[in-house]
């Protein structure tokens, strides 16, 4: 009886969680009878709901919508209004443009060029897809990155691994989890290198769009991916220790590289916005100027992490460096080749990249110049509303072109860049649902006063030294994002932080701007993000290889930002004085830093 009662338990524990978290919590608005505590009720439920996943992430950030009402701490309309905001439309914008960008073709070329740029030494070819896939992820979302450059890496993984009688065989991760083997499912689909038959079980936490998100391009007889059946041929361990490497720096570079630019990671979105919601009055940052902070930050990280992953799996002779000239080997001639032939068969450059490649470099040099700080930008032309225009108006004004130009001449029928199917299908909704919800309850805070009676009870912090607090603070929401999603972890803490950084007296960019940055650190395990999960899938790693190495990886990434904050971000965000648009609490003295 008891054994029948705890399995029906474990196979109900997701029920059981939903059921009895609310109820546990439910003390909180019954007893104390507050706002601030009818608001701590729904920020404590929805971390819970987030953290665990036992509903989907898009309906947890839902719950502000039905409980901010119910509890009388915002009315509907005003909670809907915090569901659409300037990042989404940014959003768009971007995904307008790496539709165009993946579906012409100009990712691969712009990985390929840098790939043999850099040469096929494994070392170097290691960064040159580090590189390819850091500059994809400035500008697209991770996963995206990691789906366009995935094809190409496959194709050289499957070269290094051929056996002697030219067998290609992608082998099989024993380790591989059963949540993690629809993500395998899909990863094979993206590359539409297989045929797969797919049972009626769908796995909930695996989003929809990721079935259509990416159109990939055939690839090379030589990338295939034979899954499972036939035999895997023997491979040397060096071979498949580059292997890891190259999957793993894949990750990392995805991740490092989207640090760079605000609309890079949703994590560097959705600050921007917490910031602009929050504090109405701070022009502090911006597109450029955090691109000033933050690609020194990533290519240093680059690098590091590159020389970390070459240490850890090619070995520790770094004479490559500088070592020129010699005559390569027969496996290093025959990834050349693979490359090279991958290139060839572009062909020359189409009049659909060339204008795609004239749009992105249009949208960067807008989004440079709008306002730099340092002069005056192209906004101060229109004096009377030059505060109206944001970045997600030069995103939305130059996506909006792809619908419109034509993809070839007068001599075919008239089709657009992109089609709404195809920008559909790229668009991923379940962020955007997800940081919506995030936002209605970082403004259910403030309205509550639950974020200022935060910022009181944090007080006794202002003892400690200000690098102590943001150092302890960077670890615990690099800790966090292993097990919960970046954009999940910065929701729940920016809320927290940002009171902290005023119960000190310390500029809240100060605080906010290096948490926001180390959730992107989420390197540890498999499910700490999709793009963990893709490469996980592919067979070439275990559990331990990616602790390990992310282990590693991450320790590189918190000194690197406190670094730059420190020193180059002192300046440039006048880290140093507390600002006038942030809240002054009473009876507080400044701290000095």
């Amino acid at each position: 009886m008891l054994s029948r009662l705890s399995r029906g338990l474990l196979n109900y524990r997701s029920l059981v969680l939903i059921v009895f978290t609310p109820l546990l919590l439910l003390s909180l608005p019954l007893v104390i009878r507050t706002k601030e505590a009818e608001c701590a009720f729904v920020l404590l439920l929805m971390a819970t709901f987030w953290v665990t996943e036992v509903i989907p992430l898009p309906m947890t950030a839902m719950l502000p919508a039905v409980l901010f009402p119910v509890f009388g701490i915002m009315t509907a309309s005003d909670v809907a209004h915090e569901y659409l905001k300037n990042y989404q439309l940014l959003l768009v914008g971007v995904i307008c443009l790496a539709t165009s960008i993946n579906k012409w073709g100009l990712n691969r070329r712009i990985a390929l060029r840098l790939v043999t740029m850099l040469g096929v030494n494994p070392a170097w070819l290691m960064l040159g897809f580090m590189s390819g896939c850091a500059f994809l992820s400035l500008w697209v979302q991770n996963t995206l990155a990691v789906t366009m450059v995935m094809p190409i890496v496959e194709a050289v993984l499957q070269q290094i691994v051929k056996d002697e009688d030219g067998g290609c065989v992608g082998e099989d991760n024993p380790n591989l989890q059963l949540e993690v083997f629809w993500v395998l499912v899909i990863a094979v689909h993206l590359l539409n290198c297989i045929s797969v038959s797919l049972s009626d079980q769908k796995h909930p936490d695996v989003p929809e769009e990721l079935f259509t998100c990416v159109q990939t391009q055939t690839v090379s007889q030589s990338a295939e991916v034979v899954v499972a059946q036939a035999a895997a041929p023997s491979r040397s361990k060096q071979n498949l220790m580059i292997c890891k490497a190259i999957c793993l720096s894949i990750v990392y570079s995805s991740s490092i590289g989207g640090m760079s630019t605000l609309p890079g990671s949703s994590p560097n979105l959705i600050f921007s916005e917490y910031l602009i919601q929050i504090y109405p009055n701070c022009n502090s940052v911006n597109f450029g100027n955090w691109l000033l902070l933050c690609l020194p930050i990533s290519v240093l990280m680059l690098l590091l992490t590159w020389l970390w992953l070459t240490w850890l799996f090619i070995g520790s002779d770094f004479r490559f460096l500088w070592r020129c000239g010699g005559e390569p080997s027969e496996s290093e001639a025959a990834t050349r080749a693979v490359i090279e032939k991958q290139y060839r068969s572009l062909g020359p450059m189409s009049s659909q990249e060339m204008f795609t490649g004239g749009v992105f470099l249009v949208m960067v040099l807008l989004w440079l110049t709008r306002s730099p700080g340092f002069m005056p930008g192209w906004s101060s032309l229109l004096p009377h509303h030059s505060d109206y225009i944001t970045d997600a108006t030069v995103a939305l004004l130059l996506g909006l072109l792809f619908f419109i130009v034509p993809a070839y001449g007068p001599s075919r029928k008239y089709e657009a860049m992109i089609s709404w199917g195809e920008f559909q299908a790229a668009m991923p909704w379940k962020v955007v649902l997800l940081v919506g919800g995030g936002f209605a309850l970082a403004e259910g805070t403030k309205v509550s006063g639950l974020s200022l009676w935060l910022a009181k009870l944090l007080t006794p912090l202002g003892g400690l030294p200000v690098l102590a607090t943001i150092t302890v603070a960077c670890i615990i929401v690099t800790t966090v994002t292993q097990v919960a999603s970046n954009a999940t972890v910065v929701t729940v803490f920016l809320p927290i932080l940002s009171p902290l950084a005023e119960a000190i007296h310390v500029n809240p960019l100060y605080v906010l701007i290096p948490s926001s940055l180390c959730t992107s650190f989420s390197f540890l395990l498999p499910v700490s993000n999709m793009t963990n999960a893709i490469i996980f899938a592919y067979g070439y790693l275990n559990i331990i290889d990616m602790v390990k190495a992310g282990l590693g990886a991450a320790m590189i990434g918190i000194p690197v930002v406190l670094l730059a904050v420190v020193t180059w971000g002192v300046p440039l965000f006048s880290l140093d004085t507390y600002p006038d648009w942030a809240p002054v609490l009473p009876g507080l003295n400044s701290t000095a830093l």
